[in-house]
């Protein structure tokens, strides 16, 4: 039987700390994501998310490169984008490229499509940062007419118009699973909804429950766009320890680094440990903690958005390779197993209170 809920992990390639401190190259950063992907498979973990970025302090660029070397070490595990920053790439060459991913991991392939937290890639590739959001809806129409694989006859106003035409390699069984990663607009949600797209909320600060309202937005969307019913993840970073007091004290100096050195970017406060606390906590957006902890926040995170799949960011800065390799197995083996149960009695009371509801 097919399991209800999913569960995965994502990463950016976060350049980490080698055992004297110093940060390791991009080249050995790349190596371990590979080994920290086969250990979810071997773990059983649903799903294997890497992010493109093209900073100094993440190492994965090309996801695709660093997914099909994945695919070819491991058996189960769904393999994808974490996002594709699809505004400044070209549909048409990102669905070749997850669908030569799909063929080479035999049907394993997923890919998250969003326009991305950082700009780097639109200087680095031409594209001007006034067409942000045009960028995206076009590319996003286009690649969504890809989709049903028949040929193509398209026009836009940013790029070439196709006529008639058909895009290789095919998708072997069934279509390209295809999401739309979001972080709080509601454009974007309905945009995903238009297009009858799965949805992942990208929650990265405050309280999941205020994304309640975008959720209950594209469910609506849905509807009033005849689309079928869709599944919502939620993307969030995270870090098993060995206890609370552990998980925190253990992430706090990597969270403050990434965060201040973001912040003098654009313009935030210094991290302080106060509001670290606070996101740690049960109503924050950071799954830190023992295994029961985060077990805990995600199936009531998961609750409140009706979400289906939880994909949680693991890496973290500096964060080093091995505590990585015990956090992906404390999720794998004791958080994953414990959301599941609490899931399942949630389910069972709900579905109690319907029997007797329709009773009455």
């Amino acid at each position: 039987m097919t399991e209800r809920y999913e569960f995965g992990l994502d990463t950016f390639g976060d350049v980490t700390a080698g055992a004297d401190g110093a940060p390791l190259s991009h080249a050995q950063t790349l190596r371990n994501v590979v080994e920290e992907a086969q250990l979810a498979d071997r773990l059983g973990l649903d799903f294997f998310g890497i992010g493109e970025h093209h900073r100094h302090e993440f190492a994965v660029s090309a996801p695709e490169v660093v997914l099909a070397a994945i695919a070819s070490r491991t058996e189960r595990i769904h393999l994808g984008s974490a996002v594709t920053v699809l505004s400044s790439d070209d549909p048409v060459r990102v669905f070749q490229r997850f669908s030569t991913l799909d063929a080479i991991s035999n049907g394993r392939a997923e890919v998250i499509l969003g326009r991305g937290s950082f700009i780097e890639s639109f200087p680095l590739f031409g594209f001007e940062l006034n067409q942000y959001q045009e960028l995206f809806e076009e590319k996003l129409n286009l690649f969504s007419a890809l989709l049903p694989q028949e040929p193509v006859t398209w026009t836009g106003e940013l790029r070439a118009p196709l006529t008639d035409q058909l895009v290789y390699p095919p998708i072997e069984h069934g279509r390209l699973k295809t999401w739309v990663g979001v972080g709080g607009s509601p454009e974007s949600v309905v945009r995903a909804a238009h297009y009858g797209l799965p949805l992942v909320l990208a929650i990265i600060g405050g309280s999941p429950a205020r994304f309640t309202p975008l959720a209950d937005l594209y469910r609506k969307a849905l509807e009033q766009f005849e689309q079928p019913s869709q599944p919502i993840a939620i993307h969030s970073p995270g870090y098993i320890g060995e206890s609370d007091e552990q998980a925190r004290d253990t992430l706090w100096p990597c969270y403050k680094g990434y965060i201040d050195r973001i912040g003098r970017e654009r313009g935030w406060a210094p991290a302080t440990r106060e509001h670290f606390e606070g996101e740690a906590s049960a109503n924050g957006s950071l799954y830190v903690g023992s295994p029961e902890s985060v077990a805990q926040k995600i199936a009531g995170a998961m609750r409140t958005l009706g979400a289906t799949r939880f994909d949680m960011k693991y890496s973290n800065g500096p964060l080093p390779h091995d505590e990585l390799m015990l956090s992906i197995e404390r999720y794998a083996t004791q958080v994953v197993p414990r959301v599941r149960e609490l899931l399942a009695l949630a389910d069972a009371a709900d579905a109690e209170v319907d029997a007797a509801a329709a009773g009455s």
